[in-house]
């Protein structure tokens, strides 16, 4: 297996008016040998153009695709060791799963027939479909079709998997199992991964690594954890994290930050990170939010209850303060009961809150954390 190693990646279409549309920007980004990487971002951030580059099936506008020491962006896609998972699937209509497995050896590789049927066999075994090797396309189910469609990439033994969005056409029970699946699948072969997805919940439980993508430009790329606790501006807070975090705008006045509807007093070691700032974003996530009876410290804001979301496990509480139309989140445990339309006193504790500059979004502070080793973002 190989390294892959995308240098100054950059993709530009030319409208037709002779505008260009910059999809992809300045992108780098190393992919360890064997290291399974999640790229996320929203539709049209440049992924799934990222992952077409690498396959080949887009021409590079600058910048270098490198597979192992040599560079592969000149080559086409038959010339590189690379197997592509689409999200639709992309199989044979009028082949059936054992034909569609097969095509690819038959056409690029020199294997007599038996070995051939030996490989798809035990990789149809591997994958719980070899009942289904002589059934056709129109006759599986979506997972099950999914399963062949992997299984014609991992019999061609590549030196990389690229898989562009492949769990998007299942349903969500379908779709949590297929997770866990690929992810033990991946460790079995050993083989460096790349995988696109919009689904952020996707790219916190598979990625040994996750690129945040926002508009053709890499916000950030680091573990899951980093990018959750320590990310590197403002997009990558929002986008990772489901609810979202929380932001409020606010204004720093020596060391306190002063917003529409509450103060912030700020102690020195968290002022110090904003004195060169004038506007900032205070961030917190629901599950920091505390909710409690009263207003005991400096950090307790009174608001109201607006909404209730019983998620079984937890509650997804939305608060208002007073006057004010717009809401945030906090998760409580799903045992403790909220009423919507109550009063409560909603605690944004310093250890938990981030801070990124008002004009550029980039994290001034982020949260405190005790049990885990602190991990500077990697940009």
């Amino acid at each position: 297996m190989s390294r892959l190693a995308l240098e100054h990646l950059s993709k530009v279409f030319t409208d037709d008016d002779g505008s260009d549309i910059v999809a992809v920007d300045d992108v780098s980004v190393d992919i360890g040998d064997g290291e399974f990487l999640v790229l996320v971002g929203p539709s049209g951030c440049g992924k799934s153009t990222t992952l077409r580059m690498v396959a080949g099936l887009e021409t590079v506008t600058s910048g270098d695709i490198l597979l192992g020491d040599e560079s592969i962006a000149d080559k086409g896609p038959q010339e590189r060791d690379i197997a592509m998972v689409f999200q639709s699937y992309a199989l044979y209509p009028h082949m059936t799963v054992r034909g569609n497995m097969s095509f690819g050896l038959e056409e690029s590789t020199d294997m007599s027939d038996a070995e051939i049927r030996e490989l798809v066999e035990e990789t149809a075994e591997m994958l719980g479909i070899e009942p289904l090797l002589d059934r056709k396309p129109s006759e599986l189910s979506g997972g099950q079709q999914q399963r062949v469609a992997l299984g014609r990439a991992i019999v061609r033994d590549p030196e990389v998997f690229l898989m562009d969005e492949p769990l998007s056409n299942l349903d969500a029970k379908l779709r949590s199992q297929m997770r866990t699946e690929l992810q033990r699948l991946q460790e079995d072969l050993d083989v460096t991964t790349m995988y696109v997805t919009h689904d952020q919940t996707e790219a916190m439980t598979m990625g040994d690594r996750i690129a945040v993508l926002d508009d053709g430009r890499l916000q950030q790329a680091g573990t899951p954890l980093e990018c959750y606790h320590r990310p590197a501006n403002r997009f990558v807070a929002g986008f990772i994290g489901e609810p979202s975090m929380n932001f409020f705008e606010m204004t720093v006045e020596g060391d306190t930050l002063v917003g529409e509807h509450f103060t912030y007093p700020l102690s020195e070691d968290a002022a110090s990170a904003v004195r060169s700032a004038t506007e900032v974003t205070l961030g917190v996530r629901p599950e920091d939010v505390e909710l409690v009876d009263a207003a005991t410290g400096e950090h307790d804001y009174e608001t109201i209850v607006d909404v209730v979301e019983p998620m079984g496990n937890e509650n997804a509480v939305y608060l208002t303060f007073e006057d004010d139309d717009r809401t945030f989140v906090a998760t409580v445990g799903g045992m403790r009961t909220v009423e919507a339309g109550t009063k409560t006193v909603a605690r944004f504790p310093e250890d938990a809150i981030h801070l990124f500059d008002g004009d550029t979004g980039e994290a001034l502070k982020n949260r405190v954390l005790e049990d885990a080793e602190a991990t500077e973002p990697r940009v």
